[in-house]
């Protein structure tokens, strides 16, 4: 009985792992260094424990170098110029950060199923957010000459913070919220086929 049980709770840990991982790669996904800061605050504080060989996560050099590169990446998007060349290295780093994040949380397996785990569920996340953000930037950029970036750039990385915290401290709900959100991209991908097929008959 007692077996059962903690074999339960063990498959329920792994689950909520690989929701943590996933939330924080979605979240990679608006902002590549936020979430990694927020990650490591959060092993430093004691609310994830991280395995030993993502320890140094936690260390102050480490909560160091991530806040420097947060704050850097932050104004970088509030400057025209570096915005545009930020916008063209983040798919692959979102991808890398995703990629990352998810490993460390979800280290209790194999190292081939821990690393690709977090390859495809993780970095396959961010990069999708990523896509999904540069697309919706270039569409309000042509709208309005480059006008509203700055707000964009702001409710990114709300975006970011938000989705962060979510997935530290309530991971099964970042984990809904990120399918309804790969289900309403699947829906809008869907209406544009068929609308394009449509037009192909006309």
């Amino acid at each position: 009985m007692n077996y059962l049980f903690l074999s339960k709770v063990r498959r329920m840990d792994t689950f909520l792992s690989i929701a943590l991982g996933i939330g924080l790669a979605a979240a990679c996904g608006f902002r590549v260094f936020v979430p990694l800061l927020m990650l490591s605050l959060a092993g430093a504080g004691g609310q994830i424990a991280l395995p030993a060989g993502f320890a140094w996560i936690a260390s102050p050099q480490a909560i160091t170098v991530f806040a420097t590169a947060t704050c850097l990446e932050i104004l970088g998007y509030y400057i025209p110029w570096l915005d545009h060349i930020l916008d063209t290295i983040a798919t692959p780093s979102a991808v890398v950060a995703g990629t990352f994040a998810t490993a460390a949380v979800v280290a209790d397996m194999p190292p081939l199923l821990q690393w690709s785990m977090a390859l495809i569920a993780g970095g396959g996340m961010a990069g999708l957010v990523q896509v999904s953000t540069v697309a919706m930037r270039a569409k309000t950029s042509l709208a309005t000459a480059s006008a509203a970036n700055p707000l964009f750039s702001t409710l990114e990385l709300a975006a970011a913070i938000a989705l962060a915290l979510l997935a530290i401290f309530l991971p099964l709900v970042c984990l809904i919220l990120i399918v309804i959100f790969c289900f309403g991209l699947i829906k809008k991908a869907a209406r544009r086929l068929a609308g394009k097929a449509a037009r192909r008959e006309e």
